[in-house]
């Protein structure tokens, strides 16, 4: 058998309620750690690092974010991308107003700003929910995007309307700016990334994940038994907007170096950092890294494939890498709503039994 669980013995509750109860599992997960930390930032080069690695880690942490709103308490929010433009703006007007702080710290007050104004908008679920509640973000989706255009001093009365990144470093290597290497880049996305993680999940497992997930399954019956919604969904709002608000920062501080609101941060980012969670499974945390890697990596598989080996034209290769998407998203909607870290516990479970078939 792959598991070898005999003699993995618990002898008390917190082994037994750890994130990896068994061994095989935290040995991986470890040796994952040892490979992005250890092995990857000697390889990484422009390309990957641009092409790849830093929108994956950027993706997976929005997608963290909007899984603990959508996933784990049940609120629907369709403004994700302007709760990035948030994260980005902010982040934009501290690293300019205090250039002596670090852009970590620049970072986290970023998404400290982006889950006050997250709360603000989560209001009204106290009062609706579903379909209208969707409506209600994307009405903040919208009303942001217009704000951080018509309002000069967000952009610092720029003539172009453009917000630029201005080199920062971080124990003396630049991480923000024209002078950054990919290495940089890679390791203070991966940080902020491991961090976020470990956050997110020691959130989920306890007190307070139990309460978002029992507003989720049935709000009447959770406040029956003493949960209280209204701090639970404002909780839920403020720590979904929180990472999201860190995803945005570190999209536009460290990914794109420039962004104009309305292009990077609008609708379709929204919509993408969604697919994401549902065809990633809404409800877990592995499901959010699934997601936001399968949604980067398409993209560059087709263009590879249809453009490089084929010859396909660009444009043809963008519709059909539109029509694929969409269709996967019907088929796990239908087929496997848990997307794929069900297959992928699927997977785990057949694997601890085999070679047996039950």
């Amino acid at each position: 058998m792959f598991y070898r669980e005999a003699g993995d013995f618990k002898t008390s509750y917190r082994e037994d309620s750890q994130t990896f109860p068994i061994k095989f599992d935290r040995l991986r997960f470890y040796a994952v750690l040892a490979i992005a930390f250890g092995v990857i930032p000697l390889f990484i080069n422009d390309y990957w690092a641009n092409a790849v690695a830093v929108p994956f880690l950027i993706y997976a942490i929005a997608a963290i974010g909007l899984n603990i709103l959508v996933g784990y308490a049940g609120q629907v929010s369709l403004g994700t991308g302007g709760f990035m433009a948030v994260g980005a703006y902010a982040v934009y007007k501290l690293m300019t107003a205090f250039p002596e702080v670090s852009v970590f710290i620049h970072v986290l007050l970023a998404g400290g700003i982006t889950a006050l104004v997250g709360v603000l908008f989560g209001l009204p679920s106290l009062r609706i929910k579903g379909f209208y509640l969707a409506v209600a973000t994307l009405a903040a989706q919208f009303f942001l995007v217009w704000l951080f255009n018509k309002v000069p001093w967000f952009y610092n009365y720029s003539a172009s309307g453009q917000i630029n990144a201005p080199d920062r470093t971080i124990f003396g290597v630049f991480v923000t700016g024209a002078q950054t290497s990919a290495t940089a880049k890679y390791m203070f996305c991966l940080v902020m990334l491991t961090i976020v993680a470990v956050l997110a999940r020691n959130l989920t497992r306890g007190t307070i994940g139990r309460k978002w997930m029992a507003i989720r399954d049935m709000d009447i019956a959770a406040e029956i038994i003493g949960v209280n919604p209204l701090t639970t969904k404002m909780t839920a709002f403020a720590v979904s907007s929180f990472f999201i608000g860190i995803a945005g920062a570190l999209f536009f501080a460290v990914y794109l170096g420039a962004a104009e609101v309305g292009e990077s941060f609008g609708i379709q980012k929204s919509f993408l950092i969604l697919f994401m969670v549902i065809i990633g499974g809404l409800g877990s945390i592995f499901g959010s890294f699934a997601g936001a890697a399968f949604l980067v990596l398409l993209p560059v598989f087709l263009k590879n494939v249809l453009v490089g080996m084929l010859g396909w034209p660009t444009d043809l290769a963008a519709h059909i890498e539109l029509m694929i998407v969409g269709a996967l998203i019907v088929i796990f909607l239908i087929a496997e709503p848990h997307g794929l870290a069900q297959l992928w516990r699927v997977a785990k479970e057949k694997l601890r039994l085999w070679p047996f078939p039950h």
